[in-house]
């Protein structure tokens, strides 16, 4: 399937924000496949590639040495996640000091994984929530930092209603957040619902949407069950369908996710975040698929 050229003609593209996410390698193997993922994926040019922190504990020295080779070696611009749940002062502190001496100014502000049997208000540490970070980093660094911070436009699985997570997102645009990541999803009203809440209480900052490219079934049925996202039913049934035909999984998430974004971009989405879960060919694929203008470095990938 291939969208029409006026999707995304050269002038619009060049007017949005596209960015993709990479999370570190936690092996010589893998990190020699995430090189080899950046290198095709910084060719496309994009704003910048977040760096995760890592799920369920990782440590924040993996994220740093990626965010440091990712900038060496392609000079596009990282923002390393920042989670603070569990965290001191001392800590944090450390972590800013040596992203600004390495010249990192962008950065991704979020809570991040709590303890398994922890609340968030029983969490250990001195920050329990991102509006305890983002407050924090301003605080402290006035505005040498971009933060971006995460919105949740199906809700934050977590959250104990609608309306209070809506209140937590507009208290970290208030304390300084200068622009928006969204939790991926599949259902486009979702997301212009969700601006549509923000304008009518007058934020005004960038909300990216996030995108998930699917390449497999049980994977982003786990993801998707962690992270609230609405896998719609439709999908769901055709993907277990195809699970065991991975060309047509392929093909058919392509399909679905490739009219999505042309929908978000056409109803006004400031770009997309990719997270490419260190894979480039999905991103490029969906790349193209969009009539996105491909340099010609990146046309034989």
């Amino acid at each position: 399937m291939s969208l029409p050229a006026s999707t995304c003609d050269n002038a619009s593209a060049q007017e949005l924000s596209f960015s993709f996410e990479l999370f570190p390698p936690r092996s010589l193997e893998a990190a020699a496949r995430l090189s080899n993922t950046v290198a095709q994926l910084a060719v496309l040019q994009p704003a910048y590639f977040s760096i995760t922190y890592g799920a369920g504990g990782s440590t924040q020295a993996g994220t740093y040495d990626t965010v440091i080779q990712v900038v060496e070696h392609t000079g596009v611009e990282a923002a390393p996640h920042l989670t603070c749940v569990g965290s001191r002062r001392a800590g944090i502190d450390e972590q800013l000091r040596r992203y600004r001496d390495a010249g990192i100014r962008r950065l991704v502000a979020l809570r991040g994984d709590l303890p398994a049997t922890a609340a968030s208000a029983d969490a250990p540490g001195e920050f329990h929530h991102a509006l305890d970070l983002v407050r924090y980093v301003r605080q402290t660094h006035d505005d040498h930092f971009r933060l971006e911070v995460a919105a949740y436009p199906e809700t934050h699985p977590q959250a104990t209603d609608t309306d209070a997570d809506f209140r937590h997102f507009q208290e970290k645009v208030a304390a300084g957040a200068d622009c928006a990541l969204t939790q991926y999803f599949f259902n486009a009203d979702a997301y212009f619902d969700f601006l549509n809440r923000c304008h009518r209480v007058g934020i005004s900052i960038p909300i990216v949407p996030g995108i998930m490219p699917i390449t497999n079934h049980a994977q982003l049925t786990r993801f998707s069950a962690a992270c609230g996202a609405e896998i719609p039913r439709y999908v769901r049934l055709r993907l277990e369908k195809l699970a065991d035909d991975k060309p047509a999984l392929l093909d058919f998430g392509l399909e679905v996710v490739s009219r999505l974004c042309e929908r978000l971009l056409d109803g006004g989405a400031p770009g997309l975040h990719i997270y490419t879960l260190n894979q480039a060919e999905p991103t490029l694929r969906l790349w193209r698929n969009l009539s996105m203008p491909v340099p010609s470095a990146a046309a034989g990938t």
